[in-house]
């Protein structure tokens, strides 16, 4: 899996504040620019200028909320992988839980459950749907399995099981040698 794959902790963090940074300025930079062309007055010019002013002004904040919650989020995550010694997808859960928390720390103590709640959850489902991508996609790289009827005199079918990847030699019902390398019919 990409986990594995990825950068030490503390290069890690920056290069999550970075995405998530960019995510938030182009996401942040779409929707204010609907916005703000949905709230200008008449007229399409001034639709435009108006889209193009919220964008400029309204997306930077956007990104910068998702920089630090990428970098809050980066940072527990690398704490549970020291802590924990393994980097599985309860280190992700448990960090988005921690994320949520601390983000809205300010808020009190039934702030900081009800985001610790939000984001624990979030990422499960985040986490649940990328192991059933992970699962979906591996099942196209099992060996296949094909079934081969040879039908006796009394016209009785017997199955049975062959590996596609043996290299030995099988009959077909005319009596012809195949392998998966030669497909001749001759």
């Amino acid at each position: 899996m990409e986990e594995y794959s990825r950068a030490p902790c503390p290069i890690r963090i920056l290069e999550d504040m970075g995405g998530a940074f960019a995510l938030g300025l182009i996401g942040g930079g779409i929707f204010q620019s609907f916005k703000g062309f949905r709230n200008a007055p008449v007229g399409f010019d001034r639709r435009l200028k108006s889209a193009y002013f919220t964008m400029k002004t309204r997306a930077p904040p956007y990104g910068g909320s998702f920089a630090v919650w990428g970098g809050v989020f980066a940072s527990v995550d690398c704490s549970l992988v020291a802590i924990r010694k393994k980097e599985d997808p309860l280190n992700n859960i448990a960090s988005g839980a921690i994320t949520g928390g601390i983000l809205s720390a300010r808020g009190g103590v039934a702030a900081i459950a009800g985001s610790a709640i939000f984001g624990g959850l979030l990422l499960a489902l985040i986490e649940g749907f990328n192991i059933a991508f992970w699962y979906i996609q591996a099942e196209e790289f099992k060996p296949q399995v094909i079934l081969e009827t040879k039908l006796d005199d009394d016209k009785k079918g017997n199955e049975k099981m062959i590996d596609d990847k043996s290299d030995q030699n099988y009959q077909n019902n005319s009596g012809q040698n195949f392998n998966e390398t030669n497909f001749s019919s001759g």
